[in-house]
């Protein structure tokens, strides 16, 4: 990494968000004040496979991973005195709520795109749930929609449903991806958003609400409901204690 990039201050450690084990072991080697977190990892419209635990993969790997790794990094967040999370979420959100009912697919049939936008959705519901909690300690959370970026994530698209996506990314631009990580770093960075968190941006300001039947633009008043983000949160702590 350092020959690549020529900062030796970058280094980089090995975490699997599918792993609770790997997970625990990141945190447990991490050492000193944090200021900075953007949790961007993720997998999209994945065939229907599961955890060990029997969790459904995209929400295990894009919601559960991240909030274990986050909450586990609390301390070092709050060392930081002030520091910045980055919920990376999606327009694909629009798609799904979480349904609290069976978030795993145990009981409905799987959908792909809908299990994306559920976990989407709860990357949403953490910013707003982990920022009520911990912006009295100085830990801001924010939720992103980093825009249509053409990446390893649409590896599990085949030729008709990328085709579909592109039609739908022509009408938005595909980014490039320094400007899809723009919004995350001036989430991340900018004193121009000291302070905010529990929002949802995009295009480097914060979102609008979604107007019916829009996909891709905006956030659904289900991503910003502080009562299904408390609920998620429970739901998730129980999970992860199970």
């Amino acid at each position: 990494m350092t020959e690549s990039t020529g900062n030796e201050l970058v280094s980089v450690a090995p975490l699997d968000l599918t792993d609770q084990a790997s997970i625990r072991a990141f945190v447990s080697t991490w050492d000193g004040p944090l200021h900075m977190l953007v949790n961007n990892a993720g997998v999209m419209a994945t065939p229907l496979r599961r955890t060990p635990q029997g969790w459904e993969l995209q929400f295990a790997t894009n919601h559960l991973g991240h909030f274990a790794l986050t909450t586990g990094l609390y301390r070092a967040l709050y060392a930081a005195g002030d520091a910045r999370v980055v919920s990376v979420s999606s327009g694909a959100h629009l798609r799904s709520p979480v349904v609290f009912d069976d978030v795993h697919f145990h009981g409905r049939a799987y959908d792909p795109w809908l299990a994306y936008g559920q976990s989407k959705t709860a990357n949403a519901l953490f910013a707003v749930e982990a920022n009520r909690r911990w912006a009295g300690d100085g830990i801001h959370v924010n939720a992103v929609m980093p825009g249509g970026i053409r990446t390893g994530l649409q590896r599990h698209l085949d030729a008709d449903e990328l085709s579909a996506l592109s039609a739908r990314a022509v009408d938005m631009g595909w980014k490039t991806p320094e400007q899809g990580a723009a919004t995350s770093v001036l989430l991340a960075a900018s004193p121009l958003v000291e302070g905010i968190g529990g929002r949802y941006f995009e295009d480097c300001a914060e979102a609008l609400p979604a107007a019916p039947g829009t996909y891709g633009r905006g956030v659904a008043a289900y991503a910003q409901d502080p009562e299904a983000a408390e609920q998620l949160w429970d739901i998730s702590t129980a999970t992860l204690r199970a």
